[in-house]
């Protein structure tokens, strides 16, 4: 059953996601493609992070460790193409828009998914894709309303041949489309090549710290949004004003007391505020402030 309700501005569109990811990847010599890091982390989990606000994410391939929760299906048969993996997939699905994305796009964001969803609304479109930088529709960075895709699939299932070995463009073909260029998000690793790049990007667009604290926290299986400046400050402020070495074992006892207080990101910003405070009182101390006869024991009154 689909939730009709409507959506108040500002609101991000509610939505499940159909992840493909498995594919032959015979371009990288049938390397495990979903697998692969770019920035330290698979490209299935960096495309699965983008669509986190999904209310179902349904992963079609065959099961792996992921960074989140996810349900699995597989086409069939078990290589069926894109076409019959997109109808496994949504079958497990619910809400009135189905997000649609290939495994092996490593600049995909949360923003870029509402801005598509934002589009099939205004437009009352079948569907919303990227295009890449040369103009190309990009099927699989694409937002649908479920009802078209099950109308034509439906469609296309009745067909002589069923809808095994079928390209996508059968099925975005009977469909009203509408565009959203963006050439990086729509970014996908087809080739060795393409993973160079993309691995270069990571280093150079700007982001790299943002990359990093988003590998570890995958790697540690956390999920907690942080202020990085205040961590930053801190770090700064005990190097400074205590010794190097201080930096990073400051910011691992904030981490850790805000985690004994079983916190969020409001804890960890309380632990760095009083952290960052005691790193200054130390270098007043130690540059020779607070020595004055106001800071001094009282002596006793004679009697």
């Amino acid at each position: 059953m689909s939730d009709n309700t409507p959506v108040a501005p500002g609101t991000p569109e509610p939505y499940d996601a159909v992840v493909l990811a498995g594919g032959a990847a015979r371009r990288l010599g049938g390397a495990d493609k979903p697998g692969v890091r770019v920035g330290g982390r698979a490209l299935l989990d960096r495309v699965l992070t983008a669509c986190a606000g999904a209310r179902t994410t349904v992963v079609v391939a065959a099961r792996r460790s992921t960074a989140r929760p996810v349900r699995w299906t597989r086409e069939e048969p078990s290589g069926a193409g894109p076409v019959a993996a997109l109808a496994a997939g949504l079958r497990l699905t619910t809400a009135e828009h189905t997000v649609v994305l290939s495994a092996d796009l490593p600049f995909l964001e949360p923003a870029t998914l509402q801005r598509l969803l934002a589009a099939l609304r205004d437009t009352g479109a079948d569907g919303a894709l990227l295009t890449d930088g040369g103009g190309r529709d990009q099927p699989l960075v694409a937002a649908y309303r479920t009802g078209a895709l099950r109308r034509e699939l439906a469609a296309l299932a009745a067909g002589p041949d069923g809808l095994t070995g079928l390209p996508l463009r059968r099925l975005t073909g009977a469909l009203r489309l509408t565009r959203v260029p963006d050439p990086l998000a729509s970014f996908d690793c087809d080739t060795w090549d393409d993973i160079a790049d993309a691995r270069a990007r990571i280093r150079e667009h700007g982001h790299v710290l943002d990359e990093w604290i988003s590998a570890v926290k995958d790697e540690l299986g956390i999920d907690l949004d942080v202020d990085t400046g205040v961590l930053l400050d801190l770090a700064r402020d005990a190097a400074h004003g205590v010794a190097r070495p201080a930096a990073p074992l400051t910011t691992f006892l904030v981490g850790y007391a805000a985690a004994q207080g079983k916190g969020g990101p409001e804890a960890v910003a309380e632990a760095a505020r009083k952290a960052a405070a005691l790193a200054l009182r130390w270098e007043e101390e130690n540059n020779g402030g607070g020595t004055g006869k106001s800071d001094a024991p009282s002596a006793p009154d004679a009697g």
